[in-house]
């Protein structure tokens, strides 16, 4: 069924074009909050807008991870080389977005309070488990970040390489 498939689902392309905008946005949106002064009235309200979508994107990261392991999917184009490497980088986006969630929820959360999501309801935080819980889950949620959009900056790349170069139907599957 993989082989006979042209194109991927509606679900799966939704998933990964509202994951790529959110991606983005939240890269975006943390770049510029750390800069934030005490004295801007984004001070609260961004922070507050980052963590909601960030919690918002775990649940829409969870049912696209579902989606996937149900549904079939196109095959991948490419060398085996590039059919590999495109299976990694993958796996790796998702190890990387599980960081993200998890390092963003123990910097969020050290000082015992919950994050309010939108003021719709509020996720319980557990409270700090190690010394200077904060200032590392904020290093290693940088550093994630960091490489995430790198990876997805590759990915977009990859796509565009096989669309104008090999001429093949990656792009156009997801579009």
């Amino acid at each position: 069924m993989e082989d006979m498939m042209k194109k991927y689902n509606t679900p799966a392309r939704l998933f990964h074009w509202a994951s790529a905008i959110i991606v983005v946005g939240l890269f975006a949106a943390g770049y510029w909050m750390v800069d934030l002064s005490y004295y801007s009235e984004w001070y609260q309200t961004a922070p507050h807008w980052h963590k909601s979508v960030g919690l918002c994107f775990v649940v829409l990261t969870l049912a696209r991870f579902i989606w996937k392991l149900i549904s079939n999917t196109p095959a991948i184009e490419g060398s085996e080389v590039e059919k590999k490497a495109a299976k990694g980088a993958h796996h790796l986006v998702y190890l990387l977005l599980l960081i993200m969630f998890l390092s963003g929820y123990l910097i969020s959360t050290a000082d015992g309070r919950g994050i309010e999501v939108f003021n719709w309801f509020t996720v319980p935080g557990l409270g700090s488990f190690v010394e200077n819980q904060e200032d590392l889950a904020g290093q290693i949620h940088e550093y994630a970040a960091y490489i995430l959009i790198g990876l997805s900056s590759l990915h977009a790349l990859a796509a565009l390489k096989h669309h104008f170069i090999n001429k093949d139907n990656t792009l156009k599957k997801m579009l």
